[in-house]
């Protein structure tokens, strides 16, 4: 069959582009062959949100007599935490769903889409048999999946990834996890807070190698304030199903647990599609290669979300969706040149970032004043005593405009959208430095992190 538009997966960027050029009139087919909503609805953000909530519960239950609220012991029930977040997984699943097979000119076909020409696709239907489509548009959203590392035994030990981890239905007596990125604290905290005693091995020097070393360093000492070991330049060399899980850490000494989670890093599902056929260039990794317009080598095949490379977050995804309806749809010129990746790693407390890190603007050799202020000074976290963390950010020296920021506390995720819009709008430090914000809030912490600044 014949369609305007082909999307091979229904994530945050193809599902929404599908709706889109559907109701422009355009015929769609979109090709999913597991769940509507791609990763962020069904194994990222939604599900693993949902028991991170449910994990600070535990947390404050804990503490609460530090509130002055007595309380009786606290128990996880990890069946219930489990059944809490399918319900909000099939809500928004089953709600995207439903918009799709009601939507005018979009089918969505069930299975498993490969190429056999550049603009024809063979699709082997969930159901029994194959069908053939052909478009001179085709949009591959395909995504990742969690990687497995070629170390020693792995095979032979039934370990945990990101996906299997959040079906357990008990708590974890030691959870072992492997890598040290923000998959991996996020979880670490969490069964750490639902009651397993938690080890983190992580080969580099530091946790979350993308950020400043202090930054870094302030998470680490937050994780271990909360009683998770931490294990720094510390190699995984093999794994064996003694003792539970043991591990064989570089230097000959092990560690045991009861559970292994491997989070040390994603692959793109790109080696099922046979993009050999269709002309597709990808790098050594499996990722698509795009120019700024996310067209591949092959004129009028696409790639959008995680399958490109580059930032894995579901923001970036909706923004390709953006892009190509513009320039496909509305006859726009949009790239993805210049555009801001903000991000939140959903630890407790949060860390957001925007822009530069001040290791990155030393490496582009920019002039640059930084500040910090710990939470430890700020009203509001001292009031409802969250105060661990701190807030840092970095100033163009030449022309005061904001370049990047850092805010590892409470809501770091909406204090950094709130120094993101300062950027955006091109406003200098010093207005979040004179500004009045109300008291007392959060934001009203931003006229003490600049107030250094000369």
């Amino acid at each position: 069959m014949t369609f305007d538009l082909i999307i091979i997966g229904s994530g945050q960027a193809g599902g929404p582009l599908a709706s889109a050029a559907a109701q422009a009139g355009r015929r769609v087919a979109l090709i999913e062959r597991e769940h509507v909503g791609g990763t962020c609805i069904n194994d990222g953000c939604t599900p693993t949100k949902t028991m991170v909530a449910s994990a600070r519960v535990a947390y404050l239950a804990r503490r609460a007599a530090d509130f002055g609220v007595h309380t009786g012991p606290v128990r996880v029930d990890m069946v219930r935490i489990r059944e809490r977040k399918a319900e909000v997984v099939a809500s928004f699943r089953d709600g995207g769903q439903q918009r799709l097979e009601t939507q005018e000119n979009l089918e969505l076909i069930w299975g498993e889409a490969a190429f056999t020409a550049p603009k024809t696709l063979t699709v082997a239907l969930s159901g029994g048999g194959e069908r053939t489509l052909e478009a001179e548009t085709v949009v591959v959203n395909v995504g990742q999946r969690p990687s497995v590392p070629p170390l020693d035994g792995l095979k032979g030990v039934p370990f945990l990834t990101s996906t299997t981890v959040m079906e357990l239905g008990a708590v974890p007596e030691h959870l072992l996890i492997l890598g040290g990125g923000y998959i991996g604290l996020e979880f670490a905290q969490m069964f750490r807070r639902f009651g397993s005693e938690v080890t983190i091995i992580q080969r580099g020097k530091q946790l979350l190698p993308r950020e400043d070393q202090d930054i870094a360093d302030a998470v680490t000492d937050i994780l271990r304030e909360d009683g998770v070991t931490v294990l720094l330049e510390t190699g995984a060399e093999a794994v064996s199903s003694q003792n539970g899980v043991t591990v064989t850490l570089s230097g000959g000494k092990t560690v045991s647990g009861s559970h292994l989670l491997v989070a040390t890093g994603r692959t793109p599902n790109s080696d099922s599609l046979n993009l050999q056929a269709a002309g597709v260039e990808t790098d050594d990794k499996g990722y698509v290669k795009t120019d700024d317009r996310l067209e591949t080598s092959t004129p009028g095949v696409y790639a959008v979300g995680d399958v490109k490379g580059g930032p894995a977050f579901t923001h970036i995804s909706y923004d390709d969706f953006r892009i190509l309806k513009s320039n496909l749809l509305d006859g726009g010129s949009k790239t993805t040149k210049g555009r801001d990746v903000p991000y939140t790693v959903f630890i407790d407390p949060q860390l957001g970032r925007v822009g530069l890190s001040e290791d990155d603007a030393k490496k582009q050799g920019k002039k640059v004043k930084v500040a910090t202020l710990p939470m430890t000074q700020v009203a509001r976290a001292i009031e409802t005593d969250e105060t661990r963390g701190l807030m840092k950010v970095l100033v163009d020296a030449e022309t005061d405009q904001l370049l990047g920021a850092a805010v590892l506390g409470l809501e770091g995720g909406e204090i950094m959208s709130l120094l993101q819009v300062a950027m955006m709008g091109g406003l200098p430090y010093t207005a979040l430095r004179d500004a009045t914000f109300a008291h007392p809030t959060l934001a009203e912490s931003l006229n003490n992190l600049f107030a250094p600044l000369t």
